[in-house]
Parts: structure tokens; sequence; C-alpha cells
């Protein structure tokens, strides 16, 4: 508790309760560099209630959210389940914490689950007794990474990663990204600031550019309109459209063929 967790520090971003002072003073410090945090993170939670709701519409109904952090207000299992009371949700998240929350929130839900496991051992996740026991890979799941990968650095092989993943899908799954995204040559300081930030925490921030987040998407067919600022994905209104690179998320929905 002592240590700043990435998963506390955006649930703070949420405005949600489920995180403590050393989680709060880290998130203090990006916000003195980046204003725009809050609405980061809600924006791109946005997104995600988005992505979820248009696969419960291509009937999708189990999903495998990778790096979940605290499934408070918004998030897939009430999403999913508030449409389609049948989908299936699993939770995955490294943090001990997020992960204890998560299991008193999920205590009277027999449809979702969290398990303990990191995204770099994806073998691990999709072979553990509680995924096996609710998603059946022999048919479609959308596995979810969002606002999670810009917390893999490249020498974890997040292409790699997802292949692993991809392998173990049946035809008409999906995969949900998102990610910091940025596409100038020099750091601004906004960004150098939070990077240095997030160095003390267990995850430190790596950005990564719109083709190289589209490259992630290997094996799969990208929805449209593909990578885009996360306001952009099948936005609701145009409002805000004219001003969603503020949001500094990409992210994109694939869908394996058959």
């Amino acid at each position: 508790m002592e240590r700043p967790s990435v998963a506390r520090m955006y649930d703070y971003y949420l405005g949600g309760s489920h995180n403590f002072a050393a989680d709060r003073e880290a998130a203090r410090a990006v916000l003195a560099a980046v204003p725009d945090a809050p609405l980061m993170a809600q924006a791109n939670r946005a997104f995600l209630r988005r992505a979820v709701q248009f696969l419960i519409d291509a009937g999708v109904r189990q999903f495998l959210d990778i790096g979940s952090g605290i499934p408070t207000v918004g998030n897939v299992h009430e999403i999913a389940q508030g449409a389609a009371p049948d989908s299936r949700v699993v939770y995955v998240d490294v943090d001990p914490i997020a992960v204890a929350h998560s299991r008193e929130i999920l205590a009277d839900n027999d449809r979702a689950t969290v398990i303990r496991e990191d995204l770099r051992r994806p073998e691990r996740i999709l072979t553990h007794p509680q995924v096996t026991e609710l998603i059946d890979f022999s048919r479609p799941v959308a596995v979810l990474i969002v606002a999670v990968l810009h917390f893999v650095p490249d020498s974890d092989r997040p292409a790699e990663i997802l292949r692993t993943l991809r392998t173990a899908l049946a035809p008409g799954s999906h995969l949900v990204l998102s990610q910091v995204s940025d596409d100038a040559d020099d750091e601004s300081p906004q960004q150098h600031e939070a990077e240095r930030v997030y160095q003390l925490t267990d995850n430190p921030l790596v950005v990564r550019t719109r083709a190289e987040l589209a490259a992630l998407f290997d094996g799969f067919d990208l929805v449209e309109p593909g990578v885009v600022w996360v306001p952009q994905w099948h936005p609701e209104c145009t409002e805000g459209a004219d001003d969603a690179e503020r949001a500094a998320f990409r992210g994109g929905v694939g869908r394996l063929g058959d």
C-alpha cells in the first residue's frame, strides 16, 4: 500500500474510492504535469463501454478483461450483463489489492470472477481453472486489454503475448486494445514528467504511435474506423470530435475471421 499502483491511480482519476495515500500522491503528481489525466481516463472508460456494447450487439457473450484494475462503476460485467444477463466475464489483474477489491465486488455474481495473473504470462491465464470454468474457448471470446499496453515495454514482447492469446481464440472472437499514444518525434515536457512519475510504480509508461498500436492487431481484421483516438471510435455524438486528441488514448477493435 506504500507503493503507488497504476490500477488504484486509474481508480483515483475516475473519482473512485479504491485507492491509498501513495496512489493519490503519485496521481496528483501526474495531474500537475498532465491536468487532462481525468479526462483521458474518462474518455478511455467511455471507449470501453461502447466497445463492450458493440460486442454484445455482435453476439459475443464471453469477456476476458486482462489488466482490468478495479471493476468499479461502468466496468465490463455491469455493461455486458446489463444488456445480456447470460454474459460471462473474467477479470485478470496482477495487483493483489485490485484483485481483493474485485473479489468483494463480484462475490454474489456467479457469471463473473477475477484471478491474479500477469498479462506477460498469457499461457497461465488461458489455462487457469477459474478462466476455463467460465470461458469456453471453442466459442467467440472478447479479449479486452484496455489502458494496459502502455505498461508493457517492447522488451516484454507484446506482439508475442497477443499472438499467444489469438491462437487460443475461436473465429468470431474479438480483441479490444487501447493505450496512451503519440506520433510526435520528441517528448513533450508533460509526457516526460508523466513518465517520470510512473517510473515510481511497478509499471513504467511506454507511449506508442498509431502505427505501432495498429501492428499489434496482427491476425485480426480491424473494425471500422480502425485505430483512432478513443472519442472517435463509434461515438454516440460528434461533440468533442475535433478535440479528440486531448484524450491521449488511441484504441481499436479487431475481429478474428473464419
